[in-house]
């Protein structure tokens, strides 16, 4: 027998959330799954996707292809984030603020995929509101693009 090998990718894939769905039929139930799924390279780049399908492991397939679809490039900081800031997606609030060196990734399970796939070492993260998981992943990466540097600030004001 051959063994497929599967492609050397420089990104990690990670499962953040896998959800069963029954649809009651009248032979029994039938099940299909969904599984979120988040994927970045640890130096600034990051994705994420929602696959699904009949199968677990398909959906998780089909999450990593989605995710890496929308790979999106994030600034990093000496392993943390320019500045505190609060993102709003949905009902979920998410408050990222930069930590010391040593800190740790200090976030629950979805912010905290993003933030390590990311490269990001040292950082505090409070969930307000809805704590879904999509919603989590979704306003992180939301707040990581909309972050800015000291440099893009004094550009803005004019102060270059």
């Amino acid at each position: 027998m051959l063994e497929r090998e599967a492609p050397i990718s420089e990104f990690e894939e990670r499962v953040v959330h896998i959800n069963r769905c029954a649809k009651v039929v009248k032979g029994g139930r039938r099940f299909s799954f969904s599984a979120l799924v988040v994927v970045g390279n640890k130096n600034g780049k990051i994705g994420m996707g929602l696959g699904k399908a009949k199968e677990v492991s398909e959906a998780i397939r089909k999450g990593g292809e989605a995710a890496r679809r929308n790979l999106v490039e994030v600034k990093l900081l000496n392993g943390t984030i320019a500045h505190e800031f609060l993102v709003k997606y949905g009902a979920t609030k998410v408050l990222l603020m930069p930590a010391a060196p040593g800190t740790g990734v200090m976030a629950g399970a979805a912010a905290r995929a993003v933030l390590e796939l990311a490269g990001i070492h040292n950082i505090l993260t409070k969930v307000y509101g809805s704590s879904n998981p999509g919603t989590v992943v979704r306003a992180c990466i939301e707040g990581l693009l909309s972050m800015r540097t000291k440099k893009e600030f004094a550009a803005l004001r004019g102060n270059v």
